[in-house]
């Protein structure tokens, strides 16, 4: 089975994380009392993930896109050049773009790195996976204890559903974690959330330069309507025209939308083969 070598570029010091990828000999530095094979070593013919890659210092970025492109490097200390046959999968929560124009990553490192690239959208645009992600942590969580949490409110999965989630995932896990703690048994109510989470800030607050009156004046009821279509065809378009999850997204009653949507003709674009 070939090897999975994974590293987080912004746990561990910029010092000490040249060593940890290349490994150091006997004597290399202070502290360095015997030889050490570093993580590109371990994983010949397999795969070395770099966790928070946007997070490693300008001077170890050289380094990287040197064995990137000659598949060679020298542990820490030694002349002894090493092959490295390895594939390289990399991940950042950071904008690499923007990281590269303000000059904090090097351009040719990024470009040889973004091979395929794979974007991961954030949680608050993947409200359809929330119910599923809920479920999942309340059976990890039941496993540690004697009774276990049966489920969620619907008023609890709506107010969660509306919250932006800068954590993404993680925050969402993290709130499971707590409320497992917490809640003893039985399903989890809205009552049961913290405070920020019950009352989260709608992203699509309007101002009041969103819309402009014009001098000759306007319509209305035809204003709002024109306004109340083009909310329900982008909570429809966001979540892939399910009605369920965009009733959701705009708090509204299913049968309410549904209704909305007969009454305006709204329908799905044609796919063309």
């Amino acid at each position: 089975k070939a090897p999975f070598i994974p590293i987080n570029c912004g746990a561990i010091p910029s010092e000490l994380l040249e060593s940890e990828l290349f490994g150091h000999v006997k004597g290399a530095f202070t502290g360095a009392t015997q030889n050490r094979v570093g993580r590109f070593e371990l994983a010949e013919n397999g795969t070395i993930f770099f966790d928070e890659i946007g997070d490693m210092s300008p001077n170890l970025q050289v380094k990287l896109l040197r064995v990137l492109q000659d598949r060679k490097f020298e542990p820490v200390g030694s002349t002894k050049t090493i092959s490295a046959n390895v594939r390289v999968i990399a991940a950042t929560n950071i904008d690499l773009d923007r990281a590269v124009a303000e000059g904090k990553f090097r351009e040719d490192l990024f470009y040889r790195l973004n091979v395929i690239p794979i974007i991961i959208p954030p949680l608050r645009e993947r409200i359809g996976d929330i119910p599923l992600l809920i479920n999942y942590f309340i059976e990890k969580y039941n496993k540690n204890k004697k009774e276990p949490i049966t489920g969620i409110s619907q008023a609890a999965l709506e107010v969660l559903s509306m919250y932006s989630w800068p954590g993404n995932i993680r925050e969402l896990e993290n709130l499971m974690e707590r409320l497992a703690i917490i809640k003893r048994t039985g399903v989890i109510d809205i009552y049961d959330l913290p405070e920020k989470y019950r009352t989260p800030v709608a992203s699509t607050s309007i101002n009041s330069s969103f819309i402009e009156i014009p001098e000759t004046g306007m319509d209305f009821n035809s204003a709002v309507n024109n306004y109340e279509n083009a909310l329900i065809l982008q909570a429809l378009e966001k979540t892939g025209w399910n009605r369920n999850q965009a009733a959701l997204l705009l708090r509204l009653n299913r049968t309410t939308l549904v209704e909305k949507i007969k009454k305006k003709g709204l329908r799905p674009p044609e796919t063309t083969m």
